[in-house]
């Protein structure tokens, strides 16, 4: 599994690193988060020392073999106020559940 994860990781990185000033999500040489951007709004976030200091939502969608899309992973941040209006147009609310541990 962490193998699985960590191959996801990279696949991510190298795509994000491709994508170059165009990406939404940006690395040093070290692999540290630099910054990242809201794919819908174009808010750049807060990022300070590697971490991402405001909330956002992070997608990794790979499409499979039912989809038009298969083959795609498509990579994207939502701000939460983005996520908010996104989710504001679900006819079926998303599932939600409260941490009792907040890292």
């Amino acid at each position: 599994m962490m193998e699985k994860l960590w191959r996801t990781w990279l696949l991510h990185f190298a795509y994000i690193e491709e994508k170059g000033e165009e990406s939404m999500r940006k690395y040093g040489e070290s692999g540290i988060l630099l910054s990242v951007v809201c794919n819908r709004c174009g808010k750049k976030l807060a990022v300070k020392d590697g971490i991402l200091r405001e909330g956002a939502a992070h997608f990794d969608v790979a499409w499979d073999y039912f989809s038009e899309k298969d083959g795609e992973v498509h990579h994207f941040d939502l701000c939460e106020e983005c996520y908010d209006g996104v989710t504001r147009e679900f006819l079926i609310e998303a599932d939600k559940e409260e941490r009792t541990e907040l890292l």
